[in-house]
């Protein structure tokens, strides 16, 4: 898979393409690069701009489009008009995901985008974005709204998207209770998307986020998810800020880890399930994912406290380790060993209408009694492992789930199992 990132050189390597490769590499994903302009910055002061020429602007776009095939763009400094409209005629007729991120101001102060540019910034490159991701002070800019005035989010977004740009984001936004929020406008809604403030003057955190974007675009991930997994991501970089240089510290974003990103993205959605507490046990709820052919608890990534919950709230009490789980991870250990392509399960409270609808469903199911479990596995090995044994045993084929009606001091429980997370989601829906 491979993204093109369109934009300027950061000898610092905090933002620009330097910035954006080292957040493709995080997401094993492949960067392709396209140079505007050459800046001299550091983390103190901003020097120097040198906009590439035309022809070498050309040739960089039509080579790498003519080797390569791209999945997804993203369009960061494009700084004058001669660039801008470089860019327009090269793309114009993609039909693929864009990602443009109006990089106007630099942290240290450097003009990204000269004046005389705004109005074909506003003609070739807003057209072209699928989202287009501006803070408060670059939405105003671009959408011609006086910097001093107070306008809404709402306003501002409207006023881009009447400009050509089909998805709006306005990030940044200073909201109650201690919050940092980003207004989305997609095309029939709007909505916040809200994190925790972290206060951080940084290097770098526009790009992170916009990167982050159009790679979530690129895995078919839509818009919102695609907003909520940039805004995690963005607040983790910020977070993991580093001074390297005498100035701001520059954002770092780590390797990532592919099962503990699709986990976290299913877990988010499982706790926003409507009526969801309904389904948590008294000893509650562990969502797991496995590496490939895990062979110890430890090798599986799982809450190291639970999914709790609190009234009507779900709530996620602790934090993903490998071995973070015991029960949910060593009934899902026994389950990979039988059948290496289920790596993911959960566990959710009995209830007479849940195995209800589950045997009305198309999903292959299994149970076990615990009353009949040997003393000498009571003792010396796992029940979990025994029942889950048992049951796999009983089914003449994989269990999409297993269940048990509990014994003296023990819950009854319901454990469904998945390929991936996702796919044990899918699952928990048509049976709750």
């Amino acid at each position: 898979m491979n993204i093109l990132s369109i934009g300027g050189s950061d000898p610092s390597s905090g933002a620009g393409i330097q910035s954006d490769i080292k957040t493709f590499s995080s997401f094993n994903i492949h960067a392709l690069t396209v140079i505007t302009a050459i800046t001299g910055q550091n983390t103190i002061h901003f020097g120097m701009v040198e906009p590439v020429s035309k022809e070498i602007l050309e040739n960089q776009i039509q080579t790498v489009i003519s080797d390569f095939k791209i999945d997804g763009i993203k369009i960061g400094m494009v700084y004058n008009s001669q660039i801008i409209k470089v860019i327009y005629q090269q793309l114009k007729k993609l039909k693929i995901p864009i990602i443009v991120d109006p990089i106007i101001k630099s942290t240290t102060g450097g003009i990204l985008l000269k004046n005389s540019a705004l109005k074909d910034f506003q003609k070739f490159i807003m057209p072209l974005a699928t989202i287009i991701t501006p803070n408060e002070f670059e939405a105003r800019i671009i959408s011609n709204m006086k910097t001093d005035s107070k306008i809404s989010p709402k306003k501002m977004a409207e006023k881009i998207q009447e400009m050509g740009s089909k998805n709006v984001v306005i990030t940044g936004i200073k909201t109650k209770n201690n919050k940092i929020s980003d207004f989305v406008l997609e095309k029939n809604k709007n909505y916040f998307i809200s994190g925790e403030k972290i206060i951080n003057t940084n290097h770098g955190s526009g790009d992170n986020y916009s990167a982050a974007v159009i790679f979530a675009l690129v895995k078919k991930k839509n818009i919102e998810k695609a907003l909520r997994f940039a805004k995690q991501i963005t607040q983790e970089s910020i977070r993991n800020s580093k001074k390297i240089g005498k100035g701001i510290p520059i954002t770092d974003i780590k390797k990532h880890d592919n099962i503990k990103i699709e986990l976290i993205r299913a877990i988010n959605e499982f706790v926003k399930i409507k009526n969801i507490y309904k389904n948590i046990p008294e000893c509650q709820t562990n969502f797991v994912f496995s590496k490939q052919n895990p062979k110890l608890t430890k090798d599986i990534l799982g809450i190291n406290g639970r999914i709790v919950k609190a009234g009507k709230q779900v709530l996620v009490a602790g934090n993903l380790e490998y071995g973070g789980s015991k029960h949910v991870a060593t009934a899902l250990l026994v389950m990979n060993k039988k059948s290496p392509e289920i790596c993911s399960a959960i566990n959710i409270k009995y209830q007479n209408n849940i195995i209800s609808k589950i045997k009305k469903s198309k999903l292959i199911t299994s149970s076990y009694d615990r009353s009949k479990e040997p003393k000498i596995t009571k003792i010396k090995k796992s029940s979990i492992g025994w029942g889950i044994e048992n049951a796999i045993n009983n089914s003449k084929k994989v269990p999409d789930i297993i269940y048990h009606k509990g014994d003296f001091g023990k819950e009854p429980m319901i454990i469904v199992f998945g390929k991936t997370p996702n796919d044990v989601l899918n699952k928990i829906l048509k049976i709750i």
